[in-house]
This record gives structure tokens, sequence and C-alpha cells, in this order.
């Protein structure tokens, strides 16, 4: 069975999203902003997730996760919770 391991930013509208991929693409740690900025407690842990499998967090985050490249970050990601950024740290097929 598949496997990840994730962090993601979680912010209330898709321009807060959008500003915070703008100054990870411009180098700043993903880890920091996810401390500074996201609504989700995961931001304390740099907005570590840990390991999970398909279908253990909501179909939106699900497909971005076991769909998209690891190392990259993904975004805006809109779920029933706000925007995310996230970004796949491993996954095991």
């Amino acid at each position: 069975m598949a496997t990840a391991a994730a962090r993601h930013i979680l912010v209330s509208t898709e321009q807060e999203c959008l500003d915070l991929m703008k100054r990870i693409e411009e180098g700043e740690d993903f880890g920091a902003l996810a401390a500074a900025h996201s609504a989700c407690p995961s931001g304390q842990r740099g907005g570590a997730l840990g390991k999970f499998g398909p279908g253990q967090m909501v179909p939106e985050f699900d497909r971005a996760v076991f769909g998209g490249e690891v190392g990259v970050v993904q975004g805006p990601v809109k779920t029933d919770f706000g925007f995310h950024l996230l970004e796949v740290t491993e996954r095991t097929e």
C-alpha cells in the first residue's frame, strides 16, 4: 500500500496562499513560513503531517499528495479547511 509524508501551510484565503508560494519560490524557508502563518497546529512542526496512506486526508489533499511530484511545493489546494500549500517529502508505492 502506498504511503506518503507531507508538510503543508493552511491559510484562509487563496491570495494569502499565493503570496506565501511566491515567498517560497523566492527562497524563503517552507518550515519557517508554516510556523509563522499556518492555521493548522502542524505549523509548529514546520507543517509536517507525518506519514499517512490514501484516504486518510480529505480527497483534494489526497489527490495532490499521491498525484504530485515529491519535493515540489503545490498549491493552492482548496479544501473545506481553507487553502493549502503542500510539499510531499516522501512517498512509497
